[in-house]
């Protein structure tokens, strides 16, 4: 699976860099506007969040001597051609005379396109930071990259501490915020989004930095095109995860073809987590699905989502999934390509028994979510054979502290790989920045945002996983990265669409098909 490119440390990206374009003008020109562009396309696209980009488009952008500023420049260039409505208002921090000659020759294109829409504006002209003062739509901060050494100088310091209290609605930072390197400033730019330009670099992913990166967009300008890169743990998971779904199926295909996902799940008290898990996985192009259920609800589960196929399953006194019907799965599990277990299970003390059996000996591949994340549920799934198939948990902190056995509030790298590698299992770790880990390498995904931040958004994950590991042949590792990109990427394609906050959950899934059309 070549599709993620390695995270680096500030210095291990300046010495690929270094190495790469060996200070050939030409290659840095070219490296240089091609980051640019994508990032004005990026930021444009990002914008779509809040709304329309406006007729007359305000932009302020903050700029250093080098090649931040430059990447900033033909970002302000990409965004006049595309809305020649808009002002753009430039704030060189150390004088535009000090630019380095490539920044120079971006500045000097840009006020050749743009003319009169451009403007240069000193320190002492700078607008007053007041919740009167007409705010800028968008604010690109181009003053330091990954060459940064704290403290942060005058009149930096200043200029950074303004503009993090003006009125901006979308706040950009160039490839990293300013004062954000491998050691950081006190007071850093505070982005809402940070667009890595050619290397996702490692402080974008420190915890101690969350708050001044906002989230995270990777620009590929074409570093690794060659696949040669130094050994690596951790990796920025790309789009082209998903290439393999796109396009047109085989015609010599059946619904076998798909797979067959078996689903237990549910209880009397909690009825929707399944349902959810079941309509993402149905979206997601599953061949067939057997859903094991409580009784009660099998009925109208079945007119909710005819295309699956509902087995009533006997239930206790409370409502949940009993031990007695396991021969249910039993008896068919020769059908079935994949299990995924959990969603809305509930913890009463025999469905965790339950719980307990299939995971130790229900020879398929395996998916634990939600209320199945309990360490005795973990530690059956541990006794499996060999050929039982690959065991996958997708926690999000709160569950992976509770399964793990630890009280800290960040799961550091190295104890993500060991628990992965002592339990012979994968983990999506769900949250801000999902990682994925397989006991080796880990993956991050960038994709998603804060409109997953609502109940139900984990259930339609499980679905794709459980989709995605049912595919005959699948790889275990590629089909957890691809339900996560997936997931990552209808949300953020709903968001653009609808905002973040007026919206169901539900409604990612109806965003799915969207993001696999080729453009």
């Amino acid at each position: 699976m070549i599709h993620a490119h390695p995270i680096l440390s500030c210095q291990k990206s300046m010495d690929f860099e270094r190495q790469l374009l060996g200070g050939e003008e030409e290659k840095e020109w070219n490296a240089m506007t091609r980051a640019g562009r994508s990032l004005g396309e990026a930021v444009l696209r990002d914008y779509g969040e809040i709304g329309p980009i406006p007729s007359t488009l305000r932009v302020l952008a903050l700029l250093g001597k080098g090649h931040n500023a430059g990447d900033a420049l033909i970002a302000c260039q990409e965004i006049l051609k595309k809305h020649p409505g808009a002002h753009i208002k430039l704030l060189f921090v150390y004088g535009s005379k000090d630019l380095k000659p490539l920044a120079h020759r971006c500045h000097d294109n840009l006020l050749r396109a743009g003319g009169e829409r451009i403007e240069t504006i000193s320190w002492s002209q700078k607008p007053v930071a007041t919740p009167q003062e007409p705010d800028f739509h968008i604010c690109l901060d181009g003053i330091f990259g990954m060459q940064f050494k704290p403290p942060m100088r005058p009149p930096c310091d200043a200029i950074v501490d303004w503009i993090n209290r003006l009125p901006v609605r979308l706040r950009a930072a160039v490839d990293l915020p300013s004062g954000v390197g491998d050691v950081s400033a006190e007071e850093c730019f505070r982005a809402d989004f940070t667009y890595a330009t050619g290397i996702a670099k490692e402080p974008l992913f420190a915890p101690r930095n969350a708050s001044h990166v906002g989230r995270v967009r990777y620009i590929d300008i074409g570093f690794f095109e060659s696949g040669q890169v130094e050994e690596r743990k951790n990796f920025i998971l790309l789009p082209s995860v998903l290439d393999p779904l796109r396009g047109l199926r085989p015609t010599q295909t059946d619904k076998r073809s798909y797979g067959h996902l078996f689903v237990l799940a549910g209880s009397r008290s909690m009825p929707g987590a399944v349902l959810m898990a079941v309509r993402a996985a149905l979206k997601s192009g599953v061949g067939l699905l057997t859903a094991f259920v409580p009784e009660s609800v099998a009925a109208q589960f079945a007119a909710a989502a005819p295309e699956a196929m509902w087995v009533p399953w006997p239930e206790t006194p409370e409502g949940g999934l009993a031990l007695e019907g396991f021969h249910l799965l039993e008896k068919n599990i020769a059908r079935a390509t994949a299990l995924l277990v959990g969603p809305g299970m509930g913890r009463e003390k025999e469905t965790r028994a339950l719980l307990q059996r299939v995971a130790q000996e229900i020879p398929l591949p395996l998916i634990l979510d939600a209320d199945a994340l309990q360490p005795e549920v973990i530690a059956s799934a541990a006794l499996r054979p060999a050929t039982g198939g690959s065991v996958l948990l997708t926690p999000h902190m709160g569950e992976f502290r509770r399964i793990a056995g630890t009280e800290n509030t960040d799961c550091k790298e190295s104890e993500l790989i060991n628990f992965c590698r002592e339990n012979r299992l994968q983990v999506i770790l769900k949250g801000p920045l999902t990682r994925i880990c397989d006991g080796s390498r880990i993956m991050v995904s960038p994709f998603g945002g804060p409109i997953l931040a609502r109940g139900g958004s984990g259930d339609i994950l499980s679905g794709l996983a459980g989709s995605r590991l049912a595919f005959p042949g699948s790889n275990p590792f590629e089909a957890a990265c691809q339900a996560v990109v997936w997931h990552g990427l209808a949300a953020d394609a709903l968001a653009r669409e609808k905002g973040a906050t007026a919206i169901c959950t539900t409604d990612i899934i109806d965003s799915l098909g969207a993001v696999l059309r080729y453009e």
